[in-house]
């Protein structure tokens, strides 16, 4: 013991250091305390090494059995790459790579996430706010809160249930369905639109009588009492048509609605043959 130099052992226990027990290492954890029996952070034993308190690495750390992070791991520079991992409420400063096996995230707070191809059953989130997302294929069983895209979101298959879309360019080239349309911030809201057709022929409506009139009904599915009905007849126009009619539509109950017809200027007994287009809107405040 060089550093004690001329001094008695018995003067200088305060400058070493050693273990709580009596009889030396063994395979239980023993803190580490000085010659006044002041205990460290630090435990060894001949199996492992634990520390209560703050555990710095300086150099490189190379763990090759299992990891367990109790409340959070922090990168604070570089690149750090991970093979599988659980972490429960992880913030990642600067970058988080998984170079193989499977990463469960609890709760993540990203930056920047590059992601080459990400499948998700379910995503719950609050308030996504992302600077800059690069995803490869994105797979999403659910997604509720509120949700901001900023250049465009497409779906290639399945149903999209969107609560409120602000977007300055909406393109659809499928079939949308939608169920309450609202254009601007107080007008009225489409809930229904029913569309069919019916043949107009002498053998499906009366003829016109001396006046140039006629009238009748016609099926319509899905419409009730109180829609909003408008129609054309497509043989308007042609020769056999007019150029002074009047036309109009109303519901005279579930699925049925009733047409008039006025036509000064076409001949008592004909009927210019073609097809009636109806549709019903439903409104609500």
């Amino acid at each position: 013991m060089p550093t004690l130099g001329t001094q008695n052992i018995s003067t200088s226990y305060p400058q070493l250091l050693k273990t709580f027990g009596t009889g030396g290492l063994d395979g239980a954890l023993q803190v580490i305390t000085d010659g006044d029996n002041t205990s460290s952070a630090l435990s060894v034993s001949t199996s492992g090494v634990a520390s209560t308190g703050t555990f710095e690495v300086v150099g490189t750390s190379l763990l090759t059995g299992a990891v367990t992070f109790g409340t959070s791991f922090t990168a604070s520079t570089g690149t750090a790459t991970i093979g599988a991992a659980v972490i429960g409420a992880t913030t990642f400063t600067t970058g988080f790579t998984s170079s193989t096996g499977t990463n469960t995230l609890g709760t993540a707070s990203i930056g920047t996430a590059s992601i080459g191809t990400a499948s998700i059953g379910t995503a719950s989130i609050g308030t996504a706010s992302i600077g800059t997302a690069s995803i490869g294929t994105a797979t999403i069983g659910t997604v509720s809160g509120a949700t901001v895209f900023t250049t465009g979101f497409t779906s290639s298959t399945g149903t999209n249930t969107l609560g409120t879309i602000a977007s300055t360019t909406f393109t659809n080239t499928g079939v949308g369905t939608t169920g309450t349309l609202q254009v601007g911030a107080s007008g009225p809201k489409l809930t229904a639109v029913s569309y069919g057709t019916a043949a107009f022929t002498l053998s499906t409506v009366s003829a016109y009588n001396a006046a140039g009139t006629t009238n009748g009904t016609r099926a319509l599915t899905g419409t009730v009492l109180g829609d909003m009905v408008i129609g054309t007849l497509d043989s308007l126009g042609s020769a056999t048509g007019s150029t002074g009619l009047i036309i109009g539509f109303h519901t005279i109950g579930a699925d049925v609605v009733r047409f008039s017809i006025t036509n000064p200027t076409t001949t008592a007994g004909t009927v210019p043959a073609g097809t009636l287009q109806m549709t019903a809107l439903r409104f609500t405040a």
